[in-house]
């Protein structure tokens, strides 16, 4: 009778287990990396609005910035007044618009309308949207409102644009709302703060309010798939992605943590670039 190599088998049980627990790592790697992804954000440019605090109508906090792919230029203005200033920015960060440029609107939302090539808004309450008519250098040469009245949640909400579904997009309180090109009403998702589609719903969760930790008027759309809608969680300097479809969070990006960061305003995205406003410096700083 043959004596059991009792090396031999401890090495076969030896690599079985470390094969075993190899697999099994990744996989809890896997799902860990796809429940609750951070990624840190880098500072890649500004965008320094005109005007001092001290100057007339200077304007304090930041609407929003839109990317023209047409011209390749940045617009960006300040939010509560027709006469606040507005500014153009060629791809370098560099404004190409003079001193005296002001946004004409009560600005809260701008985007890209591919449609029709132009950058369009929407304003305070009742001001509806409006569209920026430009020369063939993309400065603006005239303001025109396409919607008069309220065609959105709420007064202060700040627009962003699907192109895709061609609805412009709000939030108000816990949830995101669509409007279609014609202001009506095309469908909405609730947005389960800070969960994942595996922690699944918060049967508690109110979803008349924005929760404290979050910017309450402004959201993003990012075009990337499944992670199309994000919010500024201002607590944790962080930008959280969540599915337009369902609801739930895919991912959080991260702000350095000396990042100026609003409870309203000041928190956009354009050109794959996550802007927030530095209010006491006046501009926008754009992370990727």
């Amino acid at each position: 009778m043959q004596t059991p190599n009792i090396y031999r088998i401890f090495k076969q049980n030896f690599y079985t287990m470390k094969k075993f627990l190899f697999l099994a790592f990744a996989a809890f790697a896997f799902t860990a990396g796809v429940d609750a992804q951070t990624q840190n954000l880098k500072k890649v440019t500004e965008l320094k609005m005109p005007k001092t605090a001290d100057d007339d109508m200077p304007g304090t906090r930041g609407a929003a910035v839109a990317w023209h792919p047409v011209y390749k230029k940045y617009y960006a203005s300040f939010a509560g007044n027709v006469a606040f200033p507005m500014a153009i920015f060629d791809a370098t960060g560099k404004r190409v618009s003079e001193d005296d440029l002001v946004t004409q609107a009560d600005t809260r939302g701008l985007w890209y309308n591919p449609a029709t090539k132009e950058i369009w808004g929407n304003g305070y309450d009742e001001f509806g949207w409006f569209k920026y008519t430009t020369d063939n250098k993309g400065n603006i040469t005239e303001v025109t409102n396409v919607l008069e009245g309220m065609y959105q949640p709420n007064d202060q909400c700040v627009g962003a644009y699907d192109p895709a579904a061609k609805n412009v997009l709000f939030l108000s309180g816990s949830t995101v709302y669509k409007y279609n090109s014609k202001g009506e009403e095309a469908g909405s998702v609730i947005i389960r703060w800070n969960r994942t589609k595996k922690d699944g719903i918060d049967e508690d969760q109110s979803i008349e309010e924005t929760p404290e930790d979050y910017n309450s008027v402004s959201l993003i759309f990012t075009g990337i798939k499944g992670q199309e809608l994000g919010f500024l969680n201002v607590t944790n300097k962080e930008v959280e992605l969540y599915d337009a479809k369902t609801g739930f969070l895919a991912k959080k990006l991260a702000f350095p943590e000396n990042a100026p960061v609003e409870m309203m305003f000041g928190f956009s995205y354009a050109n794959g670039i996550y802007w927030i406003f530095n209010q006491e410096m006046r501009k926008w700083v754009g992370y990727k």
